[in-house]
């Protein structure tokens, strides 16, 4: 693990995010019943509710970001967070409606320890599934009694929109010899930034907060996606499979194109060649390579760190939490939840998993 990416006790999670755990809990439950019981129960599991044969856990689930940004940025409006924790509840039934797809498509076997749904229910059972969370998502939102709530709905299918093209690219990118930096960041844009950006603003939506309040916090998700992205892209390939739930080089072993290897290609001379040419090689999706799969996958990370990736993906997260908080310096937002969006981000750039 890199020296830049430090570990967190949990004592140094934001309080933000243990909030949005304690308050999103019965509105999503309330949402998932809505479904019916054969889908209710996958959901259930995927969202680490629940056991594969139904038992519940006592604890599960993501670290709730988006959820957390729904509900600061509905404060940030002057609201109280209530007001924001239907958009915390459609937020995370997109990501997560994201999440099983990917899974599918990626061939990524394990989600947050677990088999993934796909690997359990089948490709069918993960598409009807994340069909499900998606059209649950404007549902929560329809129905919620925000005057502003057709705004927030509108707002969550345009973000839709943007996060399906920003996965057609990453879709793409592996089909092909060559990708620039540029693309790559436009990615991105699509496929994390945009929802991290929808879900900054989307309580404030919801508060009918002034432009110029929702198009600060809009700024300022879209910047903390890309250092959400970047943080994710290093730990997918030096991350601590304990820590991450999947293996290590797992991104590598994927050939994916991501932000620091597509620096290291495009900005690192000899090293970039020599990396450019392991990844136009057969991608090994297994999880199971031999030794010399391993040997391999070491000496690419070796190649990236070598042509600079890893050292411009750290500064450039860095860079990232520095733009999100300047977006919200002359917005004119409450201090509290300034400062909170402002811990937010730099959690991101510092987290462990």
């Amino acid at each position: 693990m890199s020296a830049d990416v430090l570990p967190l006790a949990d004592a140094a999670i934001p309080a933000a995010l243990h909030d949005a755990r304690d308050g999103l809990r019965p509105a999503m439950e309330a949402a998932v019943a809505r479904l019916d019981d054969a889908t209710s129960a996958i959901v259930s599991y995927h969202l680490g509710w629940t056991r594969i044969d139904g038992v519940p856990v006592e604890r599960g689930g993501g670290k709730s970001l988006r959820p957390a940004l729904a509900m600061l940025s509905a404060r940030a409006a002057g609201a109280p967070a209530d007001i924001g924790i239907p958009g915390a509840v459609a937020v995370e039934l997109v990501h997560n409606f994201s999440l099983v797809h990917d899974d599918l498509m990626d061939g990524d076997t394990r989600r947050r320890h677990r088999p993934a749904v796909w690997t359990v229910w089948g490709a069918e059972g993960a598409i009807l599934t994340g069909d499900a969370l998606l059209a649950l998502a404007q549902e929560v939102l329809l129905d919620c009694a925000s005057p502003h709530r057709a705004d927030a709905a509108r707002l969550l299918a345009e973000t839709t929109r943007h996060l399906v093209r920003g996965q057609v690219q990453d879709l793409a990118f592996e089909r092909r010899a060559e990708v620039g930096l540029a693309e790559c960041r436009d990615m991105v844009a699509g496929k994390t930034g945009a929802l991290l950006s929808a879900s900054a603003a989307i309580g404030a939506v919801l508060a009918g907060a002034p432009p110029a309040i929702v198009d600060a916090l809009s700024r300022f998700g879209a910047q903390l996606g890309m250092a959400f992205q970047l943080v994710d892209d290093l730990l997918g390939i030096w991350g601590d499979p304990a820590a991450t739930g999947k293996p290590v080089f797992s991104d590598l072993r994927a050939h994916k194109r991501t932000l620091p290897v597509t620096y290291a290609v495009t900005h690192g001379g000899p090293a970039g060649q020599e990396l450019a040419g392991w990844l136009a090689t057969p991608a090994d999706r297994t999880g199971n390579g031999s030794g010399d799969d391993e040997a391999a996958l070491r000496r690419a990370a070796g190649l990236v760190e070598k042509a600079g990736g890893r050292r411009w993906a750290t500064a450039e997260a860095r860079r990232r939490v520095g733009a999100a908080e300047d977006a919200l310096a002359a917005a004119g937002m409450p201090d509290g939840p300034r400062a909170e969006l402002a811990a937010l981000a730099r959690f991101v750039a510092t987290r462990e998993v």
